[in-house]
């Protein structure tokens, strides 16, 4: 070939090349280097990637095969674009697989709900109140007696019946005090005697003076009537007979008998009411238990006055511990729920987890005040501990739940379960997958449950799914997913 013809052919060739015409020879050359270059890239990928599962192994081989088509080594425009397309899809696909791998599928999911089922059981409203233990009966033994004490015969913690002497005292003054109290009464009681005895002979003349003094005034009025004596000797016989008359009248007389004057009864009343006053005060220097109970504080000592004592406590504290009782405030709001009679049950850290039974023995007729600045009035109430024998002691602090309101066989879900739309209770159930608001009646609610009687229509039992704590978010119709607790 002459040199202008190949420099033509090369020219040609250049023109085609920038043309994107398919030069023999060259494109075979091409395609086998695009798809040498892309095995290396997959061999790397390989290599970089951790070891997939064997579906994807399979995958991964369907895709090269794709890739490397019948051998590679035809020329051609439609071949090469086939390629390309295949490659793209492929590629698409792995993505799309990935994309379902990640999200979970293709669908939406659903939202959950947490659900519960309702449970027929018993079912009680407590109240629950804190209030001190005490004796049933306790009593404060003081003495106002300015006497000095001698002997204390008893301790803490003794046990007493009632008279028993807890505290001897100085008798020695109050002996001296009783003897002249009785000097004292018997001499007024002597001299009401002798009053008595001169009022029933002066009565006794008296009476005599009168009967003679009106006989001599009907004499002398005869006399007079028929002229033998003259007015004056009449005006002088009526004198006397009034005279007596008043001196009759002088006397206090009682069931027909003379006695002294007021004044001396008087006299004896107070030398008697004296006298038996001096007597207690000596009986009271034996100090004696009023009850039959327990010694449970002792305030004196041996040596000090019985008058005398720190803190104006009392001598001695006898509490009957045999049967205990609670004193708790219970809340003007809660009063009305509170009757003699409930049960009660009472725990305290002295208990070790065990409880008592109690039982509500009074009620206040008034209220107080709650204190620390409320205006809220609670009423004081006794509650009983009707165990014997327990480790409850006096002076410790329990509490003491009392049955207000108490239903077997109640239909009851979580209180939480329970939410109000439009002022109306309800309840959320789920029903073949989706939200149904049911209106509900509560009943009796204890701690954690409520009783719960469908509205009018509605049905509910022991199988219905209930949202445990139901949103704003979940409403009428609303397509869940129930996960039960």
């Amino acid at each position: 070939m002459r040199h202008d013809d190949r420099m033509n052919e090369t020219e040609g060739k250049t023109l085609a090349q920038g043309q994107g015409m398919n030069v023999p020879g060259e494109t075979e050359t091409r395609e086998e280097a695009e798809m040498s270059r892309e095995k290396g890239q997959d061999a790397e990928e390989k290599e970089a990637a951790p070891e997939a599962p064997q579906e994807d192994a399979a995958f991964d081989r369907q895709l090269e095969e794709m890739m490397n088509g019948t051998g590679g080594k035809k020329a051609g425009k439609k071949k090469r674009g086939k390629k390309k397309f295949l490659l793209a899809a492929a590629v698409l696909a792995v993505l799309g697989i990935g994309a379902v791998k990640v999200l979970g599928g293709s669908e939406p999911s659903l939202p959950t709900a947490a659900t519960v089922t309702p449970v027929r059981k018993e079912i009680q409203n407590r109240l629950s109140v804190s209030g001190p233990v005490s004796g049933t009966d306790s009593v404060d033994v003081v003495s106002n007696l300015h006497a000095e004490v001698l002997e204390i015969p008893v301790k803490e913690g003794d046990k007493v019946t009632k008279g028993q002497v807890l505290a001897v005292l100085d008798d020695t003054d109050l002996k001296k005090e009783v003897a002249m109290a009785k000097n004292d009464y018997d001499l007024a009681v002597s001299t009401c005697a002798e009053q008595d005895r001169d009022a029933r002979n002066g009565y006794a003349k008296a009476v005599q003076d009168l009967k003679t003094a009106q006989d001599n005034y009907n004499r002398t009025k005869v006399l007079y009537d028929s002229g033998d004596v003259p007015l004056v000797d009449l005006e002088t016989a009526e004198n006397g007979l009034n005279d007596a008359k008043r001196q009759a009248a002088s006397y206090e007389v009682k069931n027909g008998q003379a006695v002294a004057g007021d004044s001396y009864r008087l006299q004896v009343e107070k030398a008697r009411f004296e006298y038996e006053k001096k007597q207690e005060q000596l009986a009271d220097t034996q100090i004696t238990s009023p009850i039959d109970g327990t010694v449970v504080r002792v305030n004196t000592k041996v040596g000090r006055f019985a008058d005398s004592v720190e803190d104006s406590e009392p001598l001695f504290i006898i509490e009957n511990l045999d049967v205990l009782e609670m004193e708790i405030k219970v809340s003007e709001y809660s009063i009305g729920k509170v009757a003699v009679g409930q049960e009660a049950e009472i725990s305290a850290d002295i208990l070790d987890g065990e409880t008592v039974r109690g039982q509500v023995v009074s009620i206040s007729p008034t209220g107080e005040e709650k204190g620390g600045g409320s205006t809220e009035r609670v009423i004081p109430t006794k509650v009983r501990i009707m165990d014997e024998n327990t480790k409850l002691i006096a002076g410790i602090t329990a509490k003491a739940q009392i049955v207000l309101e108490e239903k077997e066989d109640a239909l009851t879900v979580p209180v939480a379960a329970v939410t109000e739309r439009n002022g109306v209770s309800m309840v959320l159930a789920v029903k073949d997958g989706m939200i149904h608001e049911v209106p509900v009646q509560t009943g009796i609610e204890g701690d954690v449950e409520l009783e719960i009687l469908p509205g009018e229509g509605e049905e509910l039992d022991e199988t219905t799914q209930i949202v445990a704590a139901p949103s704003e978010g979940l409403t009428e119709g609303m397509a869940v997913t129930a996960m039960a607790q």
